[in-house]
């Protein structure tokens, strides 16, 4: 028995030596993987010596020879911190993450393979011209050269078992169309929405559900929007259909929702600045994740055309992109971004014909579609064949047993092109629009300012040129030749533009921007309510003369809830004396409104969150019918995604009570206010939350995390950031979502660089042993700024000939 116990034990003592050998291997392997921040490396091909000064948060300041050898050592460094990152969103663009992911990628997949961008890219490579494809070469020689410099694989090439594929200079544009995809990818969504809405309401029903624009627009030309529509006596037979399942758990659809639509930038002239110059502000609103999408740097190379022959620009860069500043500052013009929301895409329905086998009739043409056969990679499974038909217009998509082309200015082979490099010596406000409006990337509101304290605005990116009213294209097309749709790209001439406003400063948060004739050339591709950009718009108005950086940046963290604030207004009133008899969860419910209510997306407060499941669980009784045949069509369509205008339309009927459009079972439109109370107390109720422990903070709590970590749940406590309770909302300038957020905050004055400012989620490296990795995150959720420039130098890396 002794002899079997001192075996068991020196057993025991034996494995545990090789589970500690094991964690030190996989230690010592990851730490191998860690990006070089010191010392001197022989590069072949570079002009002279390269510089990556990094500060103690990981910022690196570039300097270069020339403009190429700077294009390789952003590749380096984005490789070395970043490259699964980049892979992820090439494999995006291409329908390929199933190779990594296996089975439950598949369908995305499939999705994005219908536009078969990594032809596309290859082509658009192959037209580049030369230097600016030797640009993109260059980096990408930077970019296998400085993985292969890593000590190790990244790990999350030893999780997934994938091994690393080599970057090409055509991967950069599979980045951006990347960006295609999540800016834009949801207006076929969208249009197949509207279309069953358009086919199951009349005419009249149709535009007061649909408004064109509301009172909340506040729009850079000023105008006033449109006259409200009569109300129509009667709803469409859908309205009010809420389908809810007896004894099923109640959870709001606006559970997990922060309004998905993205971005604030706003400029101030110099003629309200401290100093003449111009202020210019942004922040993106993107999904999240770690690491961040943006990867923070300055660059440093000669340029005859700069201020003392050295052009400087400091800002964002996206990993794997075409290395430049995404938004940033040159020294002399700084720029900022935010999705337009522009119609971009139609859905053209295909005629059929039984006489006429294998073909398709395309806008009143008859034609054979081309077909390629793509292949998709499954990791653990077979590969699959998908085969996608290509017509004149577009590649074909089935819905619900129709056919449509879909007509998407991200096909047009002008849709990517290197133009974003011009804004680097862009010297002057006109000259950084004409660079922006000829910009190959998705079109976004491009918002400049200059040194000199000039403002401006236009659309960057390519636009179609259409012939009809821009509400026509927002449905499903018909087959004939009558077809709507856009026949050639818009002139860069012919863009919309803003420039020096007399009020002094320019606002846009993806809502309506014109009133006027420059409507009909941007059309309207889901834009927001508007209530975002009005509060930007009037709380930079509230900055008055004589601004600075500091106050300015400080814009983008607005959290009122004004919005919300008016939907608590309305159940108090619905909660009145004889709704509260013998209803104490309702007592409670307005007692909670009115305590707990600081007029803020607050962490602590129950009344914001209350308030805001009130006008959910309305939309959810109202919108529930509608949105299940919806999403029969198509997995992201809703009535919310039709329409982000819905509030509006909800707050119209509350206001007019009109009998004919009260769904049945109400008494009258306080019984349906009270019903969406109650419903809201259930939902609660079903998840487990007190309602005086139902603080906005609970329910707003970060959940951002590395992508490896859905792979391998057991690695999310070092792959996911701090569970932080956000602050802001939907339909305010500080966005914040479990999930979805603000980005960036990024704020400049160019040529003052060294005042400009800057916080962003996560950090600089996606490595999760890296000082890096989480970087300046606490900085972000308390919305503290930090400086934009690289501070002072902790490492240093040299590049050398």
């Amino acid at each position: 028995m002794q002899r079997w116990k001192k075996w068991t034990l020196r057993s025991i003592g034996a494995l545990l030596g090789l589970v500690l050998l094991v964690l030190l291997g996989a230690w010592l392997f990851l730490r191998a993987s860690l990006a070089q921040l010191d010392g001197e490396r022989q590069i072949a091909g570079l002009t002279g010596e390269v510089r990556i000064e990094r500060d103690a948060s990981g910022v690196p300041l570039i300097t270069g020879a020339t403009r190429l050898d700077v294009a390789y050592a952003t590749g380096f460094v984005h490789a070395q911190e970043r490259f699964f990152q980049m892979d992820l969103l090439r494999r995006t663009a291409a329908g390929e993450l199933a190779e990594l992911f296996g089975q439950r990628a598949v369908p995305l997949d499939r999705a994005n393979r219908l536009h078969r961008f990594k032809a596309r890219a290859q082509a658009t490579f192959a037209r580049l011209p030369a230097p600016e494809r030797a640009l993109l070469e260059r980096y990408a020689v930077g970019v296998n050269e400085g993985l292969a410099a890593l000590g190790a694989r990244p790990f999350e090439y030893a999780l997934t078992g994938a091994a690393r594929r080599p970057w090409h200079g055509s991967d950069s544009l599979l980045v951006i169309w990347a960006m295609y995809i999540d800016l834009q990818g949801m207006q076929a969504s969208r249009e197949l929405a509207r279309g069953w809405m358009r086919a199951h309401s009349d005419a009249a029903q149709l535009a007061f559900l649909l408004p064109e624009a509301t009172d909340f627009d506040t729009t850079l030309d000023g105008g006033a929007a449109p006259e409200l529509v009569p109300l129509p006596a009667r709803a469409p037979g859908w309205w009010g259909e809420a389908r809810l399942v007896p004894g099923a758990p109640i959870k709001l659809s606006g559970r997990d929702v922060t309004d998905s639509v993205g971005s604030n930038n706003y400029a101030l002239a110099g003629s309200r600045s401290t100093n003449g110059a111009a202020i210019v502000a942004d922040d993106m609103h993107l999904g999240l994740q770690l690491p961040n999408i943006w990867y923070r740097l300055a660059l440093r190379f000669p340029d005859p055309t700069a201020p003392g022959g050295q052009r400087r620009l400091a800002g964002v860069s996206l990993p794997g992109a075409p290395p430049s500043v995404i938004v940033g500052s040159n020294g002399q013009v700084a720029w900022a971004f935010t999705n337009s929301y522009a119609d971009t895409l139609d859905l053209v329905e295909l005629g059929m014909d039984a006489a006429r086998p294998g073909q398709v009739s395309v806008a009143g043409r008859w034609e054979t579609p081309q077909e390629y056969v793509e292949t998709i990679l499954v990791k653990g499974a077979p590969a699959e064949r998908l085969v996608v038909r290509d017509t004149w217009l577009g590649p074909i998509r089935e819905v619900a047993g129709r056919s449509y082309a879909v007509h998407w200015i991200a096909h047009d082979p002008a849709a990517l092109n290197m133009n974003h490099l011009k804004l680097e010596s862009s010297a002057t406000l006109d000259a950084a629009l004409a660079a922006a409006a000829s910009n190959g990337i998705p079109a976004q509101n491009f918002v400049a300012g200059d040194a000199r304290g000039n403002i401006g605005w236009t659309i960057a990116g390519l636009l179609p040129q259409r012939a009809t009213a821009a509400n026509d294209t927002t449905f499903p097309l018909p087959p004939d030749t009558a077809t709507p749709t856009w026949k050639g790209t818009l002139p860069y001439a012919a863009y919309p533009r803003v420039v020096n406003p007399a009020i002094g400063q320019l606002t846009t948060a993806n809502s309506r921007q014109l009133m006027g004739e420059g409507y009909a050339l941007l059309g309207d591709g889901g834009y927001d309510l508007g209530m975002r950009n009005r509060q930007l718009h009037d709380r930079v108005a509230a900055l008055g003369a004589q601004t600075d950086v500091r106050r300015a940046f400080d814009a983008a963290l607005d959290d009122r809830a004004l919005l919300i604030g008016a939907w608590r207004d309305r159940a108090l009133l619905a909660l009145d004396a004889s709704a509260l008899a013998g209803r104490p969860q309702r007592a409670e419910f307005r007692r909670l409104l009115e305590t707990s209510w600081d007029g803020r997306a607050s962490v602590n407060s129950v009344g914001y969150r209350l308030a805001r499941d009130f006008m959910w669980a309305l939309h959810d009784l109202l919108y529930t019918g509608v949105n299940v045949q919806l999403k029969a069509l198509d997995p992201k369509a809703s009535a919310a995604g039709a329409s982000a205008r819905w509030p509006a339309v909800m707050a119209r009927l509350l206001n007019e009570q009109p009998a004919g459009w009260l769904p049945s079972g109400y008494a009258d439109w306080q019984a349906l206010q009270l019903a969406a109370v109650d419903r809201a107390i259930t939902a609660l109720q079903d998840a487990g939350t007190p309602l005086a422990q139902a603080t906005w903070g609970a329910r707003n709590t970060v959940d951002v995390a590395h992508p490896i970590s859905m792979a391998v749940p057991a690695l999310r406590p070092w792959l996911a950031a701090p569970a932080d309770q956000l602050a802001g909302d939907a339909h305010m300038p500080r966005v914040a979502g479990p999930k979805f957020g603000q980005s960036e905050r990024l704020i400049v004055s160019p040529g003052r660089e060294e005042e400009g400012l800057y916080n962003m989620p996560g950090g600089q490296s996606g490595h999760p042993l890296s000082p890096f990795f989480m970087g300046d995150h606490g900085a972000w959720v308390e919305g503290k700024p930090t400086p934009l420039l690289p501070g002072a130098v902790k490492h240093t890396l040299r590049l050398v000939p």
